[in-house]
């Protein structure tokens, strides 16, 4: 299985540096000679017990050739007496358990080690699980090049109206692969006909010649160039790590032949090259030893292709405990594959869309008919006319001509389920400040919770459901107002576009305290002299009222009016009841429910707060501090 011999290069571990430090076992397992390697682990069990590490070797000996009941069992036993077990081992345990047991028996055993895996990788988990099991046909149809051969041949990359791709074919020029049993790998062009066949292969005679590994390339038409990962050596000698090993470095060569290395260390393995022209990033796959599990994608930032910055990870979002591979972006979504546990088995193809923020979506798994039960991966598409796009990636699944094959499709829309994603951060509308654990909520047509999220300390979030037509999105918190918008169709689209700021008011915002009493904070305003006519100060007051009930709908509000002392008791009296009956009227008419409203209320001069009481001269502005309305809220305390 070339693909597997591809990420497992790194690598050869020389018998002249090992031999008094490794068994037989160990040394044929690190050439990759896996089925010899499990027969002499048998051998060396019977003479002595084999460490932790020669017993992981053998179950990742039984993996690599599909033997997953024995590998299940192997690293089922090695968890059970070592809980430690890294996650990358645990991500084959579950891939062994799936292949043998079923999903449903991976759920169980997930339930074990669920505190161990970001959270990221969780929701992508339950999102891909969820969508998997709706799915039972294929949405895609493929069919095989003809240029394949049956040898391995993968990864696939535009050329202009030519495909370039990996082969270990024996009829090109470089020599056996001891592991694989095959033609060390090479670079391949072949013409692509408008039914999206692939004909007339010959070798891509622009790269050096090397005699060994060449493969994985990428064309970048902005610079003219190719990038594509090649053995590390020196002439005719490969170069080694102290640690005996030999890696795959990533270099790239122009029209003209002028050729450079980009990233290359003697203990690390790079893969999978994809420029970025609009951004300058230049994304691959690499074994860096912090990664998340075995094989992470970065980028590094470059000018014109020369590298300017440190590998960046993708993160948790794109990366896992198993091996992600060939990054390709296309209408701003990221393409890759991966094995990690919850695809459908071995490598299968994701799609992740790409926020304004630079973050990324749930990954998606494409389904059925570009993912199998195989290995899928090294997906590219591209537009091709007005209606339809070309695609192709490789996969070692039955019915193609030899081990890995490259695979064709045309599809008018891109692949994979259509999701809604929204990212943004839950705010207080009176400060502008982030709410932290506020609960966000999608719902369907028919109100039914979809899915719900949660906000970080500073209000962040982020939310993902597949499509549909009606969808409705909420926010909220104890003490806080309510966020409620429907969206349809393309206003759907519309909304994912950038970052989606959800604002919410506190309670707490709008009240304060007067007079032993919780009323809604509102400026004083003042009515006509001897009227009960709302003015427009008054009522742009009122409207505050009007938008807190709406936001609050469960509030419980006495209207009470008071008067200064000037005319008589009765007057006064009266006048206050009229002027709270108008505010009632007015709060009524703008939306306000009577069942909010539970009285109005009239206190003339029975409550003055200052020594302005009948019969005392006062100035008119102390007479002024007596005249107040207050909407009192009689369940503040009541209001979760």
């Amino acid at each position: 299985m070339n693909l597997r011999v591809l990420i497992a290069i790194l690598l050869i571990t020389t018998l002249s540096t090992a031999q008094d430090k490794t068994s037989k076992g160990d040394v044929l397992f690190f050439e990759y000679a896996y089925k010899d390697a499990i027969k002499q682990y048998q051998l060396e069990m019977r003479k002595s017990k084999l460490s932790n590490q020669q017993y992981l070797n053998l179950a990742d000996a039984y993996f690599k050739t599909e033997g997953f009941g024995k590998s299940a069992e192997i690293y089922l036993d090695i968890f059970k007496r070592d809980t430690t077990m890294s996650n990358s081992y645990f991500n084959k345990m579950l891939q062994s358990m799936a292949k043998t047991e079923g999903r449903a028996r991976v759920s169980t055993f997930l339930e074990t080690r669920k505190k161990a895996f970001p959270m990221e990788v969780l929701e992508n988990y339950d999102f891909n699980r969820e969508l998997l099991k709706t799915q039972t046909e294929s949405a895609v149809d493929v069919f095989t090049i003809r240029t394949n051969s049956a040898q391995a041949d993968f990864s696939p990359a535009f050329y202009d109206d030519r495909l370039l791709f990996t082969s270990a074919r024996y009829e090109t020029i470089k020599e056996k692969y001891a592991p694989s049993g095959e033609s060390y790998m090479d670079i391949l062009i072949g013409r692509i006909e408008k039914d999206g066949d692939v004909l007339v292969s010959t070798s891509f005679d622009i790269i050096p010649e090397n005699i060994y590994h060449e493969a994985t390339p990428y064309f970048s038409k902005e610079l003219n160039s190719v990038f594509y990962i090649l053995s590390n050596s020196d002439g005719d000698e490969l170069s080694f790590s102290k640690n005996g090993k030999n890696a795959l470095s990533l270099a790239m060569v122009d029209q003209n032949g002028a050729f450079r290395f980009l990233l290359r260390d003697l203990s690390t393995s790079f893969y999978y090259p994809f420029f970025e022209a609009s951004s300058g990033k230049l994304f691959f796959a690499a074994n860096f030893p912090d990664g998340y599990g075995g094989t992470d994608i970065y980028f590094v930032y470059t000018n014109n292709g020369q590298i300017m910055s440190s590998p960046i990870n993708l993160g948790p979002r794109i990366n896992t405990a198993g091996n992600e591979i060939a990054p390709y972006i296309f209408d701003n979504s990221l393409y890759f594959s991966s094995d990690i546990f919850y695809g459908l088995g071995g490598m299968d193809i994701y799609r992740s869309n790409i926020r304004a923020n630079q973050s990324f979506s749930i990954p998606v798994n494409l389904g059925l008919g570009v993912n199998s039960g195989f290995d899928d991966f090294g997906f590219i598409i591209r537009n091709e006319g007005l209606k339809e796009m070309l695609g192709y990636f490789s996969s070692n699944r039955p019915g193609g001509k030899g081990n890995d094959d490259i695979y064709s499709f045309k599809v008018a829309e891109k692949p994979g389920l259509k999701t809604f994603a929204l990212t943004g951060k839950v705010t207080n509308l009176s400060n502008n400040n982030g709410i932290p654990k506020a609960q966000i909520q999608l719902l369907n047509e028919q109100g039914e919770i979809i899915n719900e999220a949660y906000a970080n300390e500073d209000g962040d979030y982020r939310i993902e459901i597949p499509f549909q037509n009606v969808i409705t999105i909420k926010a909220t918190k104890d003490r806080h107002s309510v966020y409620s918008v429907t969206y349809r169709d393309d206003e759907l689209e519309k909304a994912q576009q950038g970052m989606f700021n959800l604002g919410i008011k506190s309670l707490d915002d709008l009240i304060e305290q007067k007079e032993d009493h919780t009323v809604m904070k509102l400026k004083k305003f003042y009515f006509s002299k001897g009227s009960s006519v709302i003015t427009p100060e008054v009522a742009a007051e009122l409207d505050k009222v009007v938008d807190a009930v709406n936001k609050f709908p469960e509030l419980q509000l006495s209207i009470e009016t008071y008067t200064d002392s000037r005319g008589s008791d009765t007057y006064n009296l009266k006048l206050s009841q009229d002027r709270s009956e108008v505010i009632k009227k007015y709060l009524i008419q703008n939306g306000v429910s009577i069942v909010n409203i539970v009285s109005a209320k009239g206190y003339g001069e029975e409550k003055i707060t200052n020594n302005c009481t009948n019969g005392v001269f006062c100035l008119d502005m102390l007479h002024k501090q007596n005249e107040r309305s207050f909407i009192v809220i009689l369940n503040y305390d009541k209001l979760l």
